[in-house]
């Protein structure tokens, strides 16, 4: 009952031909240094294989703008249709791995297998950070991503929310106060 959770786009592939997108609610951050980060996936889900195979995916945040493209990849299959052409999503090479980045996301994350684990009905690729693209539209000032200015969303009980306001930031509770 560990809810909201993020509502991702994964994309995978290694080749125009293959390239496929997934809805992904199992995701996180597991480590910081190095940089890890995992996806949950059911093995018969068709993207399992091509992420099994070639070792590698993007983590593609989504937006409020994506809403539609989140549904629509997590109910139709990429071995009965080429999500990316259907969406008329764009499909960009990335830096450090050979599936593509998602254009329209404001973040992408290149990501590399370690290790998968099998849990049950998914199993977890466990996997190093290679890179990270942000949109520059994104970056404030100071350099940070400002991801409230995104329109990011959440998954929840079968129903996608935006998020929005912010409450606070670490360690505000504990500031001294002048």
């Amino acid at each position: 009952m560990v809810y909201p959770v993020p509502a991702v786009l994964v994309s995978c592939g290694d080749a125009p031909a293959n390239y496929n997108l997934i809805t992904i609610a199992w995701t996180g951050t597991i480590c910081s240094e190095p940089a890890m980060t995992y996806i949950s996936v059911r093995p018969e889900r068709h993207s399992y294989e091509i992420i099994k195979r070639t070792g590698e995916f993007v983590i593609n945040l989504t937006t409020k703008k994506l809403a539609f493209a989140v549904d629509y990849c997590g109910v139709k299959s990429g071995r009965d249709l080429n999500k990316f052409k259907q969406l008329k999503l764009t499909p960009l090479p990335a830096a450090h791995v050979k599936a593509p980045l998602l254009k329209e996301s404001p973040l992408n994350i290149e990501c590399r297998v370690e290790e998968i684990k099998p849990l049950g009905s998914h199993d977890m690729f466990i996997a190093k950070v290679l890179g990270i693209q942000a949109d520059k539209e994104f970056i404030d000032k100071k350099g940070a991503f400002n991801l409230a200015q995104t329109d990011p969303i959440c998954y929840s009980h079968g129903r996608y929310f935006v998020l929005g306001r912010e409450l606070g930031h670490f360690g505000y509770s504990v500031k001294k106060r002048p």
